[in-house]
């Protein structure tokens, strides 16, 4: 197809450097108001709401499903509560009330932190098939199948618990196997949907109903648990999703190409923006030109770092507001939520402002991606220091949470979408190789959050936040020095590298 008036920011600069190239010249951008590629971003984000609802339900249920927190705690000699209840909330954390008949299991601190880690057992085996597969094929189908397996999973818990804690880390396992194939499906279909000076703002957008779906999720867990008991919150969380599928599968394709909605318009713009990155990659990739990517690995080292922190939160802020701030279990819905609901809309917020930056060429992009990774780390890990020295002060506690998640929204328009800088064609093959890395926090993490918190002491959760903090500075560093946001010569299509000695000869016959 012909490109009259425009230019790929993807195509292969003359002097080799992408973030000096000329960015998209165009006449006429299609609305974004009601166009395919909101739409696609819209119903993305709606599925990743629910595949976080469906990851995080388990973290507030816990504290449903088990008939103490710890059936034989080891005694701590120095102080029995660490904190005192706080004023002015109707505690009843130590005698939940559930509808008769609600079951109870006593599992231990241990066997609480092996479940919830065992989601992330499976979550790594299915990132870079997915990626690679989503990358040949199209991602329609692997988000969808991921999402609409993980609900239907989803609804066989209360069976899976009441067989025993070896059923449910099964099927916690085979939960997290489904949804492996979410962000790499979702990171390829925007290699052939995004164009790049919307990257950020669209690819935020559907990233941040994550950070959506724990908000609405973590409160209503809570809710439906105490009003109709841990077992039905299940069942409703899982039928939401497989009803989201069906929408999925009817509105969305893999390619603008192929969609039967899209406005002509709006079709040409995203085809000749993108070029020929939009592509997929075929069944051949450069896998030892990856591995020696110091790119590559610099975003692995960091989303790594980043989500160590971000994945203790995320599985263990219920059992902390439970056990050390003593809130009862719909205020421990509601404040583990809040500070997602912070997230959500700053990460929507700055991915605006991150492609305004890239658009009127105020930074590169390599200088985008590195501002907002290290706004996005450092002050989190400086408010999960915060935390440790707010002791039993509920608020500041509380507070030093909340704007310790909301502020890491801002990496979702750094390091988290990298990948389609450096390579867009292989940028869900490398989401599924760096997610791959970056779940081994949320194996680890729950197992060691456990470990230190066994006598459920503050100086336990002081351990954790510190660890936390400490690999959210290191990884923020890590991408300062070594990052880049510059199109790397291996992700090269062969019509680019054509191009490309097309402009040198052009240029040493003048």
């Amino acid at each position: 197809m012909s490109r009259p008036n425009t230019y790929s920011i993807n195509s292969a600069a003359e002097d080799e450097n992408e973030d000096n190239e000329p960015l998209i010249k165009n006449d006429a951008v299609p609305p974004w108001c009601c166009s395919a590629r909101l739409n696609l971003a819209v119903l993305m984000f709606l599925g990743f709401g629910m595949v976080y609802a469906l990851r995080v339900n388990l973290s507030v249920a816990m504290v449903a499903m088990v008939n103490t927190t710890d059936p034989e705690p080891v005694v701590n000699h120095s102080n029995n509560r660490a904190c005192p209840q706080p004023s002015g909330f109707n505690n009843t954390s130590d005698t939940l009330v559930q509808p008769e008949g609600t079951p109870q299991y006593p599992w231990d601190s241990e066997t609480q932190g092996w479940l919830l880690g065992a989601f992330f057992f499976g979550y790594l085996f299915t990132q870079i098939p997915g990626g690679y597969l989503s990358g040949h094929y199209g991602g329609k189908c692997f988000l969808g199948l991921g999402v609409l397996g993980t609900a239907a999973l989803t609804l066989l818990t209360p069976l899976a618990a009441r067989w025993g804690p070896y059923w449910l880390f099964g099927l916690r396992a085979l939960e997290g196997f489904g949804e492996g194939v979410t962000f790499p499906a979702m990171m390829a279909m925007w290699a052939r949907w995004a164009p790049p000076l919307e990257r950020s703002r669209l690819m935020t957008l559907a990233g941040s109903g994550g950070n959506f779906g724990a908000f609405v999720a973590l409160p209503l867990t809570g809710y439906l648990c105490e009003t109709l008991g841990w077992p039905n919150m299940f069942y409703l969380f899982g039928g939401a999703g497989c009803l989201w599928a069906v929408f999925w599968f009817i509105f969305v394709s893999d390619d603008p190409r192929t969609h039967r909605r899209i406005s002509k318009e709006e079709r040409d713009y995203i085809i000749n923006s993108i070029g020929p990155q939009g592509t997929g990659h075929g069944w051949a990739v450069p896998v030892l030109s990856m591995l020696l990517s110091i790119p590559l690995w610099t975003i692995i080292i960091t989303q790594m770092c980043s989500n160590w922190s971000y994945y203790t939160l995320l599985t263990s802020l219920p059992s902390y507001m439970d056990i050390i701030l003593h809130f009862d279990l719909k205020s421990n819905g509601f404040l583990s939520a809040l500070p997602y609901l912070g997230a959500w809309w700053l990460a929507i917020i700055l991915g605006v402002v991150a492609d305004a930056f890239i658009e009127k060429r105020v930074f590169s992009v390599t200088i985008v991606r590195k501002i907002f990774t290290f706004v996005g780390m450092m002050l989190p890990a400086a408010f999960l220091v915060a935390v440790c020295y707010a002791g039993c002060n509920h608020i500041l506690a509380v507070t030093f949470l909340t704007l310790s998640t909301t502020t890491g929204g801002a990496s979702a328009s750094g390091v988290y979408i990298n990948q389609i800088d450096i390579a867009p064609r292989y940028a869900g093959f490398l989401l599924g190789i760096t997610n791959t890395f970056g779940t081994i926090p949320g194996v680890i993490a729950p197992i060691v959050t456990g470990y230190f918190t066994e006598n459920h002491t503050l100086a336990g959760w002081r351990k954790v936040f510190w660890v936390a903090a400490g690999f959210n500075i290191g990884g923020a560093l890590i991408f300062c020095i070594f990052g880049s946001g510059k199109l790397q010569p291996w992700a090269h299509t062969e019509e680019e590298r054509a191009e490309t000695e097309r402009r040198r000869s052009r240029t040493i016959s003048q």
